[in-house]
């Protein structure tokens, strides 16, 4: 990744803008985070102007590099020793994290998440839009998971992105929790009981004061952020292309908008049956037998989340929640991939196999086309 921006800039920084988008790094030298320069009014926007970031950034990589970019949540046969920490500006932000924890590992060198903001108003609007994405993210990941395979082989869980993701700071649970949210009734409480107990914790560790009071070290799976006062969702695997991305936006979106319009948070599960589904869900996806009141498996509830997506979606955002119908229907990406790499190894190996399908989803995301 420095390589393309020095490249491209002159220099290396940590980011470059590009007309309505801007890219550039993330943590992993390998993985490029590339975002709009600000909201767009309407999900069709932001599809057409993503999408737009997409083929100027894929031309300049196949041009100057012979490289490709790839979505998904995993990369399928990375090996952790080929990739390694953005050594550049902000370095001292992962060298402090790498006193304590071992980056070396999947969760922190090998996973690319689709991170949604939604903006907030007040305080009190605020806390409940959190409350109720605590209550619904658990079974998100059935929908959206998409890393099924990692160092060239299946692994145990639909989606191993968040399995890593769960473990990669396990010295200081506090951090990441149990990655569905606690409930909260209160921006003070939430600094008290969250960001001051994870920092406590830190500071204990022996960790530099830059990543300490600070609230973008939550690793739950909801998060505030209150400098752009918008509530960050992380629990979704980067998709094949910008349209399936803007899909699972306007399903959570409208959900919310109708959660919040039913003004009572139904059903009241604890964190702790809320937690213990998400296990389920990130091992079986929409398979997972869960606790939840609509269930008894992922599918069920997912499809009682598209029921009041629908009564409360816009007009636009209508048109993209059939593609969430037919995930449904047909599963997950990480289902999608899977079967068809089952399929290719029956006349092939392995490694041959994952080219193959994974050369499609190179061309799903330059043609922002869904892939099943």
């Amino acid at each position: 990744m420095d390589k393309v921006i020095k490249d491209l800039y002159g220099r290396v920084v940590n980011f470059v803008e590009l007309g309505e988008f801007t890219f550039g790094k993330e943590l992993q030298l390998h993985v490029m985070e590339v975002k709009p320069n600000r909201p767009f009014k309407s999900p069709k926007a932001f599809e057409e102007n993503m999408h737009k970031a997409v083929l100027t950034l894929s031309e300049l990589l196949e041009k100057r590099y012979s490289a490709n970019l790839l979505g998904t949540g995993m990369h399928p046969t990375l090996r952790l020793e080929e990739t390694a920490v953005w050594p550049h500006r902000h370095k001292q932000i992962y060298e402090a994290f790498s006193r304590i924890f071992n980056l070396k590992r999947h969760g922190w060198l090998n996973i690319q998440s689709f991170q949604l903001n939604i903006p907030y108003g007040g305080e009190a609007k605020a806390i409940l839009m959190h409350n109720y994405l605590a209550n619904v993210c658990a079974y998100l990941p059935a929908v959206s998971a998409s890393s099924p395979i990692y160092e060239g082989r299946f692994g145990n869980y639909v989606d191993n992105r968040l399995y890593f993701y769960m473990e990669n700071q396990k010295e200081i649970p506090s951090i990441t929790g149990k990655v569905v949210p606690e409930y909260v009734q209160s921006f003070r409480q939430y600094r008290q009981e969250i960001i001051r107990r994870y920092s406590t914790d830190l500071a204990k560790a022996g960790a530099h004061h830059c990543i300490l009071n600070k609230e973008w070290v939550n690793s739950r799976g909801v998060i505030f952020r209150f400098e752009r006062k918008a509530l960050e969702i992380r629990v979704m695997d980067e998709q094949e292309c910008i349209k399936s991305d803007v899909a699972l936006s306007c399903f959570v979106r409208a959900l919310l908008r109708g959660l919040m319009r039913a003004n009572e948070l139904l059903p009241p599960l604890s964190t702790e049956i809320l937690a213990e589904d998400f296990k389920s869900v990130i091992k079986d996806g929409l398979e997972a037998k869960v606790l939840h009141p609509n269930g008894p498996t992922a599918r069920h509830v997912c499809k009682h989340f598209l029921e009041i997506a629908w009564e409360n979606a816009t007009p636009e955002e209508k048109e993209y929640l059939p593609l969430i119908e037919k995930r449904l229907e047909h599963g997950n990406l990480s289902d999608v991939i899977r079967e068809k790499v089952k399929v290719r190894v029956q006349k092939t190996d392995m490694d041959e196999a994952i080219l193959d399908v994974y050369s499609k989803l190179l061309n799903s995301l330059k043609a922002n086309e869904p892939f099943f």
